[in-house]
């Protein structure tokens, strides 16, 4: 037989070319950019006269699976299918929803039922619940049951349900609804706060912190006697904050001092109603409640600071206000005015008390709903004004002047954003690839989903879940770093679990959630109930892995793409 020959050579449009040169002989012909490079071997073991390539190295074996890589398979697999995607996303530990009014997290029905038993009224025009007597064309509300037509229509006047832009905006909706309902909660706060809890336990989210206006009017009413200044005309300077704060803290001892007896006694009510304590505790019995101090802020100046002085200094006072707020349309002509004289009374406040917690409603506008010049620096202003430690909505940052710089500046402060998908698509019409939650996470920006009015807008927080993971296709990992900042970033008082990421701090640090921590984590655990709640996230985390897991082996999520949802079938890695 002739030698096997190895030629160097090119080929026409840089293809591979076989040729057959004798029995038991190929010559192939390699192209690589135009130069070819023949290697020649012989069916029959021949050797050719150019060393023959060294057979490849074997594949490094694959990672073991764990139950997180597992569960993370299975998401993927999971995430085309809407209804099991939901299924999955209810069961998902979540840690916190930060950003959540409590009137606005009532549903509708909840509100006429309470106004039919307080025998209170509707307005079958107006579309209003109103307190007795039902005089002037007003119905008892307890008529909205047996008339099915009246009872649809509060519900739509209440929420979002079946709302149609037309003549009436989303935004204009969606607002107008608070004066139309909150005459039905006045009384019901111990209620309010179990459907809360309630709602957070069925989407197993561990935390609430719940934006509450508990004792706000009495506050803004310490103000009044220094006048209302038209907006946009106070100077904002420290000498007026001194002035107007030597008016108004000699009266905020007893306004705190109510404000504690009507939170133990709805608390008080709240347990009762979910039977907290008994063998026939509801779910909510196990979700920790905070609030943050809710500042009305289209008041005039001296009210709103005379309601945040008093934010700050409950904050102070109990330990179950950990945070201040202000809240009312971004909007609204006095907040636009105003703005920067609201986030100039923040910052003094804040230097006064530099362990108060500040989140603020700051980027919840778009273009169109006003003007340009005032999509320019709210943002901003409530980072380095105010000192925001998170900002709730943050829409309009890609309006900002010099946004990069903004986006930067919360990166490197750690300043999360309280992302509300379907609310600030109800509202302000941004959603989709619109929404900046992408330029967010290019910049390193913490983020946690919340949801903003749960009640009014018609959802839960597991329906966030599910829109953002559908939405921005994101992966189980992501969503499960959103759970985690929902703790890190909470008011909850202590240090964090984490000393660096992904690195539980030195006395936890050979511990292993969801087993018994050791003694040094326990005592740390015991000091920090921040701390506390992030091992129980953890605990929660490791459980439902491991049940996702042996439930994907089995091929308990039913089949899909032809084949079970196996270990073998949801492929080798997390993400």
């Amino acid at each position: 037989m002739g030698a096997l020959r190895t030629q160097v050579g090119r080929t026409q449009a840089g293809r591979t070319r076989t040729e057959h040169t004798g029995a038991g002989r190929i010559r192939t012909i390699l192209a690589a950019g135009g130069l070819v490079l023949l290697a020649a071997c012989a069916a029959d073991g021949g050797r050719g006269d150019a060393p023959v390539a060294a057979p490849p190295a074997p594949a490094p074996a694959a990672a073991p699976q764990t139950p997180e890589s597992r569960t993370a398979a299975l998401f993927r697999h999971l995430r085309a299918d809407p209804v099991r995607l939901a299924m999955f996303l209810r069961r998902m530990p979540k840690g916190a929803d930060l950003h959540n009014h409590m009137s606005g997290g009532i549903y509708a029905e909840n509100m006429v039922d309470w106004a039919a038993a307080e025998s209170a009224c509707a307005d079958p025009k107006a579309l209003v619940l109103k307190p007795a007597p039902c005089t002037r064309g007003l119905v008892p509300a307890a008529d909205a049951r047996r008339d099915v037509g009246l009872y649809n229509r509060l519900i739509n006047a209440l929420s979002m349900r079946n709302f149609v832009a037309g003549a009436e905006s989303g935004h204009d909706h969606f607002f107008d609804s608070f004066a139309k309902f909150e005459p039905a909660l006045k009384t019901r706060v111990p209620e309010m706060l179990a459907e809360a809890a309630n709602r957070a336990a069925a989407s197993h989210v561990l935390y609430l912190e719940l934006m509450w206006s508990n004792g706000m009017s009495k506050a803004a009413a310490l103000a009044v006697p220094l006048g209302t200044p038209a907006p946009g005309t106070i100077p904002g300077d420290t000498a007026t904050f001194e002035a107007w704060r030597a008016k108004v803290e000699p009266g905020l001892p007893a306004i705190i001092a109510a404000a504690k007896t009507d939170t133990d006694a709805a608390e008080a009510r709240m347990r009762q109603i979910l039977r907290c304590g008994t063998a026939d505790a509801q779910p909510g019995c196990a979700v920790s409640i905070r609030y943050l101090a809710q500042v009305i802020r289209v008041l005039p100046a001296p009210q709103v600071f005379a309601q945040s002085l008093y934010g700050y200094a409950l904050t102070a006072a109990d330990p179950r206000f950990v945070g201040v707020n202000l809240v009312a349309p971004e909007d609204n002509p006095v907040t636009l005015k105003d703005y920067g004289l609201q986030m100039r009374l923040l910052g003094y406040l804040g230097r006064r008390m530099p362990a108060a917690n500040l989140s603020l409603h700051a980027g919840e506008l778009a273009l169109g709903l006003v003007p340009p010049e005032d999509l320019r620096d709210h943002i901003r202003l409530a980072v380095e004004v105010a000192g925001a430690k998170r900002i709730g909505h943050g829409v309009d940052i890609g309006q900002e002047t010099d946004a990069q710089h903004v986006l930067k500046t919360m990166a490197d402060r750690g300043v999360l954003v309280e992302i509300n998908l379907t609310s600030n698509d109800v509202i302000l019409g941004v959603k989709g690839r619109d929404h900046p939650i992408t330029a967010y996470r290019a910049f390193g920006v913490p983020l946690a989903l919340s949801t903003d009015d749960e009640g009014v807008s018609r959802i839960d927080l597991t329906h966030e879940y599910v829109r953002a993971a559908e939405t921005y296709a994101l992966d189980y990992a992501t969503l499960k770093t959103f759970s985690r900042n929902g703790l890190e970033h909470a008011f909850l008082p202590g240090a964090s679990l984490w000393g660096m990421p992904g690195q539980l701090v030195a006395s936890c640090a050979a511990d292993h959630p969801g087993t018994s921590p050791s003694a040094a984590c326990q005592a740390f655990l015991n000091q920090s109930p921040k701390a506390a709640l992030q091992w129980r996230l953890e605990a929660d985390f490791h459980d439902f892995e491991a049940a996702v897991a042996a439930e994907a082996e089995s091929g308990l999520w039913g089949q899909g793409h032809g084949s079970k949802t196996t270990a073998a079938s949801l492929g080798q890695s997390p993400n």
